[in-house]
């Protein structure tokens, strides 16, 4: 019987290429989306047309919204009879210093990317009896640049998020996280960007989408993994 994983943030970016690389693996999936409605959409039609034996349903949840959160995980086992994968994907990223930062950002960015995590990674353990939790973070948490400043506190509150549900959900559930670099450009800019910010790190090169899905295979199949993160990031870390 084919295991199932919830997707947050799966119809664009990241997420859709998480999507498309689990399904291929023979994971039914439970695609989240918020506003990109078409996307999710086209995609739902893409996988089942390549996949007509797996499962593929569509769940809407505002992840800036608690009553919202609360409902997700219960709603995709309810629909899909069972949840064995969660990955933590979706969030925003706006930038902002410290002294420019609104409040609105904070409670954006603190909602959607990390207490919405908290919330999933709680009610999964609360309604199933083992699982696993990957959550991306990001490779900026190494550092104390301050420019996406709300975007950068959210993410190294995922990280510490990861460690301690590790510590307490092991051995039924192993909870690890991967740090992505400059693998797609942001919102509006272009390669040549990606590649200027890869060209300052130890590789030099844009890490790409395929490190993040290598990397998602490994900690999927090593039963001995929890509470690790794994960088993506061509060595920025390292700086």
């Amino acid at each position: 019987m084919a295991k199932v994983a919830l997707i947050t943030g799966s119809a664009v970016r990241i997420g859709r290429e998480i999507a498309c690389h689990l399904a291929a693996k023979g994971w039914n999936l439970a695609l989240h989306f918020n506003s990109s409605k078409k996307e999710v959409l086209l995609l739902e039609d893409e996988l089942k047309s390549g996949y007509p034996h797996q499962c593929f349903k569509v769940f809407r949840a505002d992840l800036g919204m608690v009553d919202h959160v609360s409902l997700l995980v219960n709603q995709v086992i309810e629909r899909m009879g069972s949840l064995d994968l969660l990955i933590n994907n979706a969030s925003v990223f706006v930038p902002g210093s410290l002294k420019v930062t609104t409040n609105e950002q904070l409670i954006s960015h603190n909602m959607i990317n990390y207490i919405a995590p908290v919330i999933l990674i709680r009610d999964f353990a609360n309604s199933s009896a083992n699982g696993l939790i990957i959550n991306i973070t990001d490779t900026r948490i190494t550092t104390n640049r301050g420019d996406y400043m709300a975007y950068s506190l959210s993410k190294k509150g995922v990280w510490d998020l990861t460690k301690m549900a590790a510590l307490e959900l092991g051995p039924n559930f192993r909870v690890n996280a991967i740090a992505p670099g400059a693998v797609l450009p942001p919102v509006g800019k272009n390669r040549i960007y990606l590649e200027k910010i890869a060209g300052n790190t130890p590789m030099k090169i844009p890490s790409g989408v395929i490190s993040i899905l290598k990397t998602l295979d490994y900690i999927i199949d090593n039963q001995d993994l929890t509470g690790q993160i794994i960088y993506c990031d061509g060595g920025s870390h390292l700086m």
